[in-house]
């Protein structure tokens, strides 16, 4: 999914709330902004200071609140995976579907605002992408290592929200399966990517020569256009 904008999430003022019984400051981060209990006593000053050193931590996870809730009107639609959500008619939740066009099926009157049923759907969901991974990227790559003559040892597909794909020194290509959200194009940037530290482990200027010519020169284009795109549902 495309990228939200890369701003400080954490909003001014906090929402403050002096508990008498708070022995401690303690950040509770929901959808609506970020809540804060702190003990009789405790100036603004120190609950500034407090937010600041928790940056990051409240950064991530104010993004992670304001991800869309996967719903009825939750859609994936890429080149190599389509998934949406409809009504059942059971008490359960079903996938249904198959090479890369999935639907799962809600019972009636489904709360989705439900906390614990969010993180299952998103549960569901990356396991879907994974299979769909696993199904589509190992091929690919071998295809794209012959086109190019460059090698690898073997390939693995993990759900890692942290980068799209690695390479070890010893040729082996780790993938995410979150390239299934990805245009048919860039996953094949990243594909190559990868594959081109098979002979280039750093990012020098070998390294770049050999990405460029492997795309034509539009290395530099497809990885701005890869960084609009985000590693998570």
């Amino acid at each position: 999914m495309k990228e939200t904008n890369k701003e400080d999430f954490r909003p001014q003022p906090l929402t403050v709330r002096i508990h008498p019984r708070a022995r401690r400051i303690v950040f509770r981060v929901k959808r609506d902004g970020i809540h804060v209990s702190a003990p009789p006593g405790t100036s603004p000053e120190a609950i500034e200071q407090a937010a600041e050193r928790l940056k990051d931590k409240l950064d991530a996870a104010r993004r992670k609140a304001l991800r869309p809730l996967i719903d009825r009107n939750f859609r994936i639609k890429a080149d190599f995976f389509e998934l949406s959500l409809s009504e059942g008619n059971t008490g359960r939740f079903l996938p249904v579907g198959r090479e890369g066009r999935m639907e799962i099926w809600y019972p009636p009157h489904t709360d989705f605002n439900n906390p614990e049923l969010q993180e299952w759907l998103r549960k569901v969901v990356r396991e879907l992408l994974r299979k769909e991974a696993r199904r589509i990227l190992p091929g690919r790559l071998k295809e794209i290592s012959q086109i190019h003559g460059l090698t690898y040892s073997g390939v693995r597909i993990n759900t890692a929200q942290s980068r799209w794909g690695s390479c070890s020194s010893k040729g082996n290509i780790n993938l995410s399966c979150y390239l299934m959200l990805l245009p048919a194009r860039l996953i094949d940037y990243v594909l190559l990517h990868e594959l081109c530290h098979t002979r280039e482990m750093n990012h020098g200027p070998r390294f770049r020569a050999l990405l460029d010519a492997c795309t034509q020169g539009k290395a530099s284009a497809l990885e701005k256009e890869l960084k609009q795109y985000r590693t998570e549902l």
